[in-house]
């Protein structure tokens, strides 16, 4: 007797789920090549390919990044994590390994990838406007695009999983350890090199922009506190409530938006309308504190803080500096 015959319903449930497996892979495919299609459009469109004479509307520009990186994320980076780092999410990480409270802390994921998309995507808004200004928008937003997707994120994310690995270390310290010590050093200098060009830049940006202006100055000012008692709430007064946090932060930082318009030609405004050297010397003194206090405290918070915050142009420059000083 045939094993159909035997099992009939044990044969019927294994050919309903190849049919399933099947169907789900057709849709899944699906998908993607409508996410494929429509990238394809919106860039025909950016570029001039289809109806050149239209103006280009700005939702162009935003439905092809999204479907870029939608496509980019589930294949390109898919294989970086599994072929290339091979990540394995049992594999102890120093915030546990080293825990010290200060420098190493256990966080919670999404608020360390606010802590590091502040600091990562700093230049963006200051610098996207400025290529494009220059250049033309489509040089500049092809830029960006193929060079966040396969040149930024991917470095980004190499040297972020290569510090993991050897324990939180920096990347000329890794240098020295698996090259020696003149490669070490000469990778400190680049460094160092290169967080001075990027920190002077940034900086001459932030300075000019808040540079006379009481409410831009009170509503990143006023971040500070907020970020701080974010980090005390998180982790001492009720660990762990992240929708808790959040909701007071982005509700706190909303006001402080709205009542920073009437900042100006009041009594505060004295304090908040600061000249360039008195802004340069608030950003340095901030940099400072911000790199010896503990991570959980000011550094993630702010950070994470600094991602719902619409008008984030002129924050950049001070989130560099807490993440390039710590």
């Amino acid at each position: 007797m045939a094993p159909d015959q035997l099992f009939p319903d044990i044969v019927m449930v294994c050919s309903l789920t190849r049919a399933y497996v099947k169907m789900n892979t057709m849709f899944k495919k699906a998908i993607w090549i409508t996410i494929s299609v429509i990238f394809a459009i919106s860039l025909s469109v950016i570029v001039g390919i289809i109806n050149p004479t239209e103006k280009i509307n700005a939702l162009w520009l935003v439905v092809a990044a999204g479907c870029f990186y939608v496509i980019t994320y589930r294949f390109y980076a898919s294989f970086l994590a599994a072929k290339v780092l091979t990540i394995d999410e049992n594999r102890t990480t120093p915030a546990k390994k080293l825990y010290d409270g200060i420098d190493y802390h256990p966080t919670n994921r999404w608020v360390l990838f606010g802590h590091h998309f502040a600091a990562i995507a700093g230049a963006g808004p200051l610098i996207g406007p400025m290529l494009a200004a220059q250049f033309g928008y489509l040089p500049g937003f092809l830029w960006i695009l193929i060079g966040s997707a396969f040149g930024g994120a991917v470095h980004d994310t190499v040297i972020l999983f290569a510090s993991i690995r050897r324990n939180g270390r920096s990347l000329a310290r890794i240098a020295k350890d698996e090259i020696g010590p003149v490669g070490g050093i000469a990778a400190a200098l680049a460094i160092l090199f290169i967080i001075i060009v990027a920190l002077a830049g940034l900086g001459l940006a932030v300075v000019n922009a808040l540079s006379k202006s009481p409410w831009g100055t009170f509503t990143i000012g006023l971040t500070i506190p907020i970020a701080l008692f974010m980090g005390i709430y998180l982790y001492r007064i009720r660990p762990g409530k992240l929708g808790e946090v959040s909701v007071i932060g982005v509700t706190l930082l909303i006001v402080t938006v709205f009542t920073g318009h009437y900042i100006p030609n009041s009594f505060l405004d004295p304090f908040f309308n600061l000249s360039g050297n008195n802004l340069i010397l608030s950003i340095v003194i901030y940099g400072f504190i911000a790199s010896v206090l503990p991570v959980w405290m000011l550094l993630a918070p702010r950070d994470y803080l600094s991602t719902y915050m619409k008008n984030r142009d002129n924050l950049p420059p001070c989130l560099w500096c807490d993440h390039y000083c710590a």
